[in-house]
């Protein structure tokens, strides 16, 4: 079980000190789950520093989900760091849980994740699977967190009480290149829920937010509204994004991208838009399992189900392979 409420860390270098002996204690060979972000991107650094190289293994989940971008990050990260890395072949969209895009969407993508990281694990005899979870994560809608608890994966950052703010703190001390990079969230998180999740739509998000960051924003969130793409930037971006030939180098790029209308939203970037309408409609909110991780997560108009037997979800998942 994780604690739930570790001590505050007082400094970064109380932060820091805390994560190495976490690592150090676990005296084995751990596999990180890495996403190009500065959180896994952390965990990583701290583990060969305490483990050795030899003794850690980081995989990333290749999908449609992710940006290409962020595949190329977590392989740079490893490669700088001399860790073996492999990536996951398969794709969540092979699971109509995941497609139809319900609330609980992130906990059917995590729960097979986890499940393929456990069977990785055990053939490399690796005795824990970490992620990047912080302690700023789990006060948040995140479904895929029950899955991480269902799989005992275990979460340095969480388990050791750093904030958001401490893992940027901590991987500036490091010399992190990752240590003010911008949060990012899946490409499936840019649509509404109920929206189902498609190859060709998650395609047209990564092109469309490309057009923008290589505009210059750093943090962007095309939200899918068909026909129209609600722009998200912060607040101080606004002016900028609105200018005089930017403008319509955005549009521009957008239309071209495959959205035939052009919005930008006057409240700016939020983390997790899209789930202030969870707060509209409380009955899409899916509580019922979060506490139990034996349970699936289901829309609160159902009773708890029965989670399926591993048979069925390796049938449901018989696409994605480990590479050797």
């Amino acid at each position: 079980m994780r604690p739930v409420n570790p001590p505050p860390c007082e400094s970064p270098a109380e932060a820091e000190g805390r994560l190495l002996a976490w690592l150090r204690a676990c005296a084995s060979r751990v596999l990180v789950a890495l996403s190009g972000g500065a959180d896994s991107a952390l965990v990583l650094s701290l583990a060969v520093e305490a483990l050795g190289p030899e003794r850690v293994l980081a995989v990333t989940s290749r999908s449609e989900s992710l940006p290409t971008e962020e595949l190329e990050a977590a392989r740079s990260q490893a490669r700088a760091l001399g860790v073996e890395h492999l990536t996951l072949a398969g794709s969540e969209l092979d699971l109509e849980a995941f497609r139809r895009n319900a609330p609980d969407r992130c906990f059917h993508c995590k729960d097979s994740l986890y499940s393929e990281l456990g069977r990785l694990a055990a053939v490399r005899s690796i005795a824990h699977v970490l992620d990047g979870t912080n302690a700023d994560d789990v006060g948040e809608h995140r479904p895929g967190y029950a899955a991480g608890l269902r799989h005992g994966v275990r979460s340095p950052l969480l388990e050791c009480g750093l904030t958001k703010a401490l893992v940027r703190a901590v991987s500036r001390t490091r010399c992190l290149v990752t240590w003010d990079k911008p949060a990012e969230a899946c490409l499936s998180s840019r649509f509404p829920y109920g929206t189902e999740v498609t190859p060709e739509g998650l395609a047209r998000v990564a092109a469309a937010e490309r057009v923008l960051k290589q505009l210059g924003f750093a943090t962007v969130r095309v939200r899918v509204h068909d026909p129209v793409a609600r722009v998200e930037v912060p607040l101080g971006d606004l002016t900028r994004l609105l200018s005089p030939g930017v403008r319509e180098r955005a549009v521009e790029g957008l239309k071209a991208a495959g959205f035939p209308y052009v919005t930008v939203d006057l409240e700016g970037f939020r983390s997790g838009s899209l789930n202030e309408a969870l707060r509209a409609r409380p009955n899409l909110t899916p509580l019922a399992g979060l506490d139990d991780p034996g349970l699936e997560v289901c829309e609160t108009s159902e009773e708890p189900r029965e989670r399926p037997t591993p048979e069925g979800r390796e049938s449901a998942l018989r696409s994605r392979q480990v590479p050797k």
